[in-house]
């Protein structure tokens, strides 16, 4: 089953938070939060708690153990800039964007999924359904253009 946490409007890049979440991507839940208190970056404490309260969200909503718990997904996308700025020489300035992000984190316990259609929804069953002719004639394949080839020639 998927659980999800989002933390909004993290104070540091996405650029910067991204290098941290490329640590942890794909690892179990327990190895991630590990790998994150021994590494020397800023944006280890902000992707921390968000891993911490995916994990809290599967145990509490969905029953899983923390043993079984893996990344499935860690999303890293930009927040809005807060914009500032600098004076410059001769009465001029310059630009200063505070960058922000968002974090998403999605921990899985490895079971598949069930939803309410599969659970209500009736199983057809093959011989009653008529049989349905596919054409399989020949189609028209287009052939690859010859752009580097007319090149070339020229």
């Amino acid at each position: 089953m998927k659980t999800s946490a989002t933390a909004k409007f993290i104070g540091t890049s996405a650029r910067k938070t991204g290098l941290v979440a490329a640590l942890i991507r794909g690892r179990r839940a327990i190895d991630a939060q590990t790998i994150l208190r021994n590494t020397d970056k800023r944006a280890t404490i902000p992707v921390g708690k968000a891993l911490a309260s995916a994990i809290a969200n599967a145990e509490n909503n969905n029953n899983s153990r923390l043993a079984d718990l893996v990344i499935e997904s860690i999303l890293i996308g930009p927040g809005p800039s807060l914009k500032r700025s600098r004076p410059r020489a001769k009465g001029s300035s310059s630009a200063i964007l505070k960058r922000s992000s968002h974090i998403t984190v999605v921990v899985s316990d490895g079971k598949p999924e069930v939803s309410a259609k599969a659970v209500t929804a009736p199983v057809a069953s093959t011989e009653a359904a008529p049989a349905i002719e596919t054409k399989t004639a020949d189609a028209k394949v287009k052939a690859p253009r010859k752009t580097a080839a007319k090149k070339e020639a020229k």
